[in-house]
């Protein structure tokens, strides 16, 4: 009877720690699981950032740049409405080149602000192609270009942050 009580003690003692390693092993493959899941968020997160900078950086026409700026300023917080997109045009107008080159950028501007929801990302990237190809009357012409597209009423609160810092962007002295 000894023995078998010993044998029964092994097995119990066999059978708990089998069931220990086990539990160890299944808690290991959940932190695993929970770890590459984060580590495929953040990759994700900085893919989602790359897709969203691409339309940006694809523009290299001066034109496309202006409108796109322009466009996304003044519908800020806005639905993009037939009447803000004739008010852009008409501004934009004043400096394509074309028909064909008013049409193409509006196209484009309308586009890329709906791809890009950060104002402040699409001043940064259209700013950068900008600075060096414009004079500074041309500077001051594409920020009256936005305060005469986007009517007061229509304004975001954050509108006059938005103008300061595309001046700022731009190289333009900025008020206050």
């Amino acid at each position: 009877m000894p023995y078998l009580l010993a044998a029964l003690g092994v097995l119990g003692a066999a059978a708990f720690w089998w069931y220990r390693v086990k539990s160890m092993r299944d808690a290991a493959g959940e932190v695993a699981d929970v770890i590459g899941r984060v580590q495929g968020k953040i990759r994700r997160g900085q893919l989602r950032k790359k897709a969203a900078l691409a339309p940006l950086t694809a523009i290299d026409d001066p034109v496309t740049a202006a409108a796109t700026v322009v466009l996304a300023i003044c519908a800020e917080g806005v639905p993009v409405s037939d009447a803000l997109l004739a008010r852009v045009r008409e501004e934009i107008r004043t400096i394509a080149g074309s028909d064909k080159q008013l049409d193409e950028a509006m196209v484009y501007a309308k586009w890329a602000s709906d791809q890009v929801a950060d104002v402040p990302v699409v001043i940064d990237k259209t700013a950068l192609l900008l600075k060096p190809l414009l004079s500074e009357d041309e500077k001051l012409q594409l920020v009256d270009m936005v305060l005469i597209a986007s009517l007061p009423v229509e304004r975001d609160p954050m509108f006059k942050r938005r103008v300061e810092l595309l001046k700022r962007k731009l190289g333009l002295e900025v008020e206050g």
